[in-house]
C-alpha cells in the first residue's frame, strides 16, 4: 500500500493494465505567475474532491498532472479528461519528486476523514502534507494551494482537525506561495458526509436517529463551488497567502440538514435526538466489527461542534454564489437503495 514505486506517466488503459521529510531543498526560483503550459499536479485527483478540482482545472485550459493510488477508480471518475495520470502514493519520496518535475503549481487535497488500517489521521493529514511540501520545494514548484478545513487547529481536541491544522501551519509556515482553503462540510454525489446520512435513512424505516439532537450549525456547501474556488484562486495572484473559508449561502443545523435530505429523498422518518453519551458505545461496537462504519468515534464528537463560515471567501472573495443545500440539489440521494446502504458497511459499492 504504501512506499508505492515509482511508475511513469501512462494513459487510462494502460494504467489499468499494469498493475523522511528531505535532508535538502533546492534554492527557490523568483516568484513568477504560474502559467497554463505548466502542468497543475493535484494529489488525491481520484477522490470526492478532487474529481471536480480536475474538471474545473481542465475545463478552464490547465494542464493537469492527476496522483492516484488506484487506477481503476481513476478510470471511472477522470477518463473523459485530458489527464496525465501518475500512480503512486503520496508518502513515497521520490515518486513526488518524479511527479513534480517541471510542474507549475500543486494543489493538495489528499486526506482522511476516516481511519483505515495503516492510515492514521497523524500520517496522512500531517506527514504526508510534510512530504508534498518538501517535493514541491525540491523540484521548484512554488505555487501551492492546499485544502484545510473549517474548524482545523493544532490545538484542537479533536484529532482530525488537530492533524488537520496541524498540515495548515506547515503550508503557511513555508516560503511558498501558498493558498489555504478552509470549507465547511462539502456536498455532492460521492461525498462521505451527506451520503451516509441518506444511507442511514435507508437502513432506519421508522427513527432516524441524530446525535446530540441535531442542533450543531453546518454550513454545507457544494464541490463544484469549492473546485471552482481552487481553480479561480490558480487564477489570480492576489491570492497568494490567504486563508479563505468556504461554506454555503446558510448556515443550516445537523436536523434541518436531515429535513432535507429526507424530503430530497422523499421518505418520511420521525427524527429523534440522541445524546452523544448513549450512541458512542454503539458507534464504538460498529467501528470494530464492520469493515466500513458509517461514523468513527472520532468523527462522532465533531457532529455535536458548529462548523459555520461566518467570513465566506466566495462571495466576498471569487464573487460566487453558493450553491444552497436545498432538496432539489440533493435528487441524486433517491438512488441510493436500502441494499446499498447495509452494503456499504461492508465495503461494497
Amino acid at each position: 500500500m504504501f512506499g508505492s514505486p515509482e511508475l511513469p506517466s501512462v494513459p487510462f488503459a494502460d494504467a489499468l493494465q499494469g498493475g523522511a521529510a528531505l535532508a535538502a531543498v533546492a534554492e527557490q526560483p523568483e516568484p513568477m505567475p504560474v502559467r497554463h503550459d505548466s502542468p497543475v499536479v493535484v494529489t488525491g485527483a481520484s477522490g470526492f474532491v478532487g474529481t471536480h478540482t480536475c474538471r474545473a482545472l481542465a475545463r478552464a485550459g490547465w494542464s493537469v498532472r492527476a496522483i492516484v493510488r488506484d487506477p481503476a477508480k481513476a478510470a471511472g471518475r477522470l477518463a473523459d479528461l485530458p489527464c496525465e495520470l501518475k500512480v503512486g502514493d503520496i508518502r513515497d519520496v521520490a515518486f513526488l519528486r518524479s511527479t513534480m518535475a517541471g510542474a507549475g503549481a500543486v494543489v493538495h487535497l489528499a486526506a482522511i476523514a476516516i481511519e483505515r488500517p495503516g492510515q492514521s489521521y497523524e500520517s496522512v493529514n500531517r506527514d504526508a502534507t510534510r512530504t508534498v511540501l518538501d517535493a514541491a520545494i525540491a523540484a521548484g514548484v512554488d505555487r501551492f494551494v492546499h485544502m484545510s478545513q473549517n474548524g482545523s487547529d493544532s490545538q484542537s481536541p479533536y484529532r482530525f482537525l488537530r492533524s488537520k491544522g496541524e498540515a495548515q501551519n506547515m503550508v503557511t509556515g513555508s516560503a511558498l506561495r501558498w493558498t489555504v482553503f478552509r470549507p465547511s462540510v462539502i456536498f455532492g454525489p460521492e461525498d462521505e458526509f451527506v451520503n451516509v446520512l441518506a444511507r442511514l435513512v435507508r437502513l432506519t424505516p421508522l427513527l432516524f436517529p441524530l446525535p446530540g439532537g441535531g442542533t450543531a450549525r453546518f454550513q454545507p456547501v457544494a464541490v463544484e463551488d469549492v473546485a471552482q474556488a481552487v481553480q479561480r484562486a490558480l487564477d489570480r495572484e492576489d491570492t497568494v497567502r490567504g486563508m479563505y473559508s468556504l461554506g454555503g449561502p446558510v448556515p443550516l443545523t445537523l436536523r434541518q440538514m436531515a429535513e432535507r435530505i429526507l424530503t430530497a429523498m422523499q421518505a418520511r422518518r420521525t427524527i429523534v435526538g440522541v445524546p452523544i453519551p448513549v450512541i458512542r458505545p454503539l458507534i464504538a461496537l460498529m467501528q470494530r466489527v464492520l469493515p466500513k462504519p458509517p461514523v468513527t468515534t472520532s468523527l462522532l464528537e465533531l457532529l455535536s461542534i458548529d462548523n459555520t463560515t461566518p467570513d465566506n471567501a466566495l462571495t466576498t472573495v471569487f464573487g460566487m454564489t453558493p450553491t444552497p443545500f436545498a432538496p432539489e440539489e440533493l435528487l441524486y440521494l433517491r438512488e441510493i437503495s436500502a441494499r446499498e446502504a447495509l452494503g456499504s458497511l461492508w465495503g461494497k459499492g
